[in-house]
């Protein structure tokens, strides 16, 4: 700030100092006004109008996110014609129990020799008593009576200490690691309390690296089976491993699931995971630049770009921002009907009609938010969030359609999403992974847990069956 004398030496020295000096605070507070609009703008931001998850809201809001799915029309609850899980009756219950009466209610008369004129029956289901089965292995050793040699028995394969746990209670704890997020003391309590088992952490972290050794094969499988899919979604998010950023990227289609950790979010990891490289159907992905250096089939997820139209139109009251809203939720709907007719395509004058209508709204938008004069400077000119939106858009107008031309293709990219969103979930329970080695195998046992369940197939009985040596191999059909 000038002082009083300062600005009276200003004024004392002439005019030009006078302009000088009023240049010199316009353009500081031009460059303040700018600051304080991009902080503001950043505050406003949240997960209806950008792409910071539902739990960075935090409660002070006050206000519920915001679904873009609309109503659906259907009533609250279940919907007729779902199965239910109501608990039937069986035919053969484990335990019967007879509760007659041994004397009237009314005389007191003994009844006890007198047949039931009626009965009924209730089932009640419940847990056995929960403990651990021991099996002893005895190898004996037998001398032949012929040449007086001796011969042992030989052990089962994996029975290799006097005393160690089963496929059973090693398949539990990677199960409730890397399915139910629960941390290694938790874990170990659970064991504990239900079955009496103390599972040091050093067992239970064998028992990890193991599953994940012998699932080795089975994750390149399924990676392999990935790349050759007609359609593939990809995401990435941040991870703490060995105290530092990691990155983690997902690779999935409708029934499998691919993680990687690698230290780079970029081409650099792409390369080394190697399924989009080379890949032949369409990447569904949010239009990170590494993503779009690679040739092939592009879908942009247009959950990000709705979010992202909010932005501008809460910002600019630009009105085209609100008609890109509404046509792409138009065509989602109009793909949606034209799939449950069982059509396989839009027909071509509905889609002309559709693409001339964004090419309108572009425009208009171009209109209201022009590129920025040339400033001389060399170097990419800076533009404004909503000018970045409309290059996007235009510049990659067919990767925004895609699923208007390719019913294959879906709206967003939701499901790389869901992929990642449980293992960011066990980042908030135990903060990040010790070593790199830890997250790696997570990850890997991780991926064939989602390609089961995307599968309806058993998680436990299949991760038995990797202690077991013989892992259940999931369809590999992308």
């Amino acid at each position: 700030m000038l002082t009083r004398d300062e600005i009276l030496a200003v004024y004392a020295a002439g005019p030009e100092a006078v302009v000088s000096l009023v240049e010199q605070l316009q353009q500081a507070v031009a460059a303040l006004t700018a600051r304080v609009e991009a902080l503001e703008s950043r505050l406003r931001k949240d997960s209806h109008n950008s792409h910071k998850p539902p739990s960075s809201d935090g409660l002070s809001r006050g206000k519920k996110p915001k679904s873009l799915r609309g109503q659906s029309g259907k009533k609250s609850g279940g919907q007729a014609g779902h199965p239910g899980t109501t608990l039937r009756p069986v035919e053969k219950p484990d335990e019967r129990q007879v509760h007659r009466p041994s004397a009237c209610a009314h005389c007191g008369g003994s009844l006890e020799a007198v047949l039931p004129c009626a009965s009924e029956c209730r089932q009640v289901f419940d847990l056995p008593p929960l403990s651990l089965s021991v099996t002893e292995h005895e190898a004996q050793t037998v001398r032949c009576p012929h040449c007086q040699a001796c011969t042992s028995g030989t052990f089962p394969e994996g029975v290799t200490q006097a005393t160690q746990y089963g496929p059973g209670i090693l398949a539990l704890g990677v199960y409730l690691q890397t399915y139910q997020l629960l941390p290694f003391a938790r874990t170990q309590e659970l064991l504990r309390d239900l079955f009496g088992a103390s599972a040091s952490q050093g067992t239970l972290a064998r028992a990890l690296t193991e599953a994940s050794e012998r699932l080795a094969p089975v994750e390149e499988a399924i990676r392999q089976a990935i790349h050759h899919s007609p359609v593939v979604h990809f995401d990435e998010t941040g991870i703490r491993a060995e105290a530092r950023l990691r990155w983690l990227h997902t690779a999935s289609t409708e029934t499998c699931t691919f993680y990687r950790v690698h230290p780079k979010r970029g081409r650099e990891a792409h390369e080394v995971i190697g399924i989009l490289p080379g890949l032949a159907g369409t990447a569904v992905h949010d239009a990170y630049a590494s993503f779009l250096t690679y040739e092939g089939g592009h879908a942009l997820c247009n959950a990000h770009l709705l979010r992202e139209l909010i932005a501008v139109e809460e910002e600019t009251r630009s009105p085209w921002a609100s008609a890109m809203i509404l046509l792409l939720q138009e065509m989602k709907q109009a793909v949606e009907t034209a799939r449950v007719a069982g059509a396989t395509a839009l027909p071509s004058e509905q889609i002309q009609v559709l693409e001339a209508r964004y090419g309108r709204i572009l425009e208009h938008g171009s209109a209201a938010h022009p590129p920025p004069a040339p400033s001389g400077r060399r170097g990419r000119r800076k533009q404004s969030p909503s000018r970045n939106l409309l290059d996007r858009l235009e510049r990659h107008r067919c990767a925004v359609l895609a699923f208007v031309y390719d019913f294959a293709v879906p709206f967003d990219n939701n499901l790389a999403e869901r992929d990642l969103r449980m293992v960011k979930v066990q980042q908030k329970i135990s903060g990040g992974f010790r070593s790199a080695e830890g997250a790696e195998n997570f990850c890997r046992i991780r991926g064939y847990i989602s390609t089961l369940r995307k599968q309806g197939l058993h998680v436990l009985s299949a991760l038995q069956s990797v202690f077991l040596g013989s892992p259940l191999v999931p369809q590999l059909q992308g």
